[in-house]
């Protein structure tokens, strides 16, 4: 039982706080790696998530994507840190949290891209103009803030 689990077992559905991280990750011709996953099921999204006890964000970034991707990722550059308001998520299940998410991109990446099942429904590496418009509200905002930096 992972950290999350654990905690919920205490408190139950009361709002938390948490902290994860993501990683937009940048292939050779430009193109952006997107995960469809399947929480919230058939929203695209980055790969990522929750940070375990005794991880720095940069840990959780790397276990997090090799997890989900089977690549391991060199360098990570940050994005941005998102927190507040509305970084606000209620689960299905009525878990309430807040995430204090950090993001991160490379271009550096190695090992063959092997999606873990239980998390994704599917990868796919897209050209910025291919984004699909059903994404997670907070990782869309997090590529338009990496688009926003690339360009100035």
């Amino acid at each position: 039982m992972g950290y999350v689990e654990a905690l919920r077992k205490l408190v139950g559905h009361r709002p938390l706080i948490f902290v994860g991280a993501v990683v937009i990750i940048v292939d050779e011709q430009g193109r952006l790696l997107l995960q469809q996953r399947r929480v919230p099921y058939g929203k695209w999204g980055l790969p990522g998530g929750l940070m375990e006890l005794g991880e720095s964000t940069e840990e959780t970034a790397r276990r997090e994507v090799f997890e989900e991707t089977n690549l391991k990722v060199g360098k990570l550059h940050l994005i941005n840190v998102y927190s507040g308001a509305n970084q606000f998520i209620k689960a299905e299940n009525g878990d309430e949290f807040y995430v204090v998410t950090i993001a991160y991109y490379t271009n550096e990446v190695h090992g063959e891209l092997i999606a873990d099942k239980e998390e994704a429904i599917q990868f796919r590496y897209v050209t910025p103009e291919e984004i699909p418009d059903d994404m997670v509200k907070s990782h869309r905002r997090m590529l338009n803030d990496f688009f926003k930096m690339k360009n100035t």
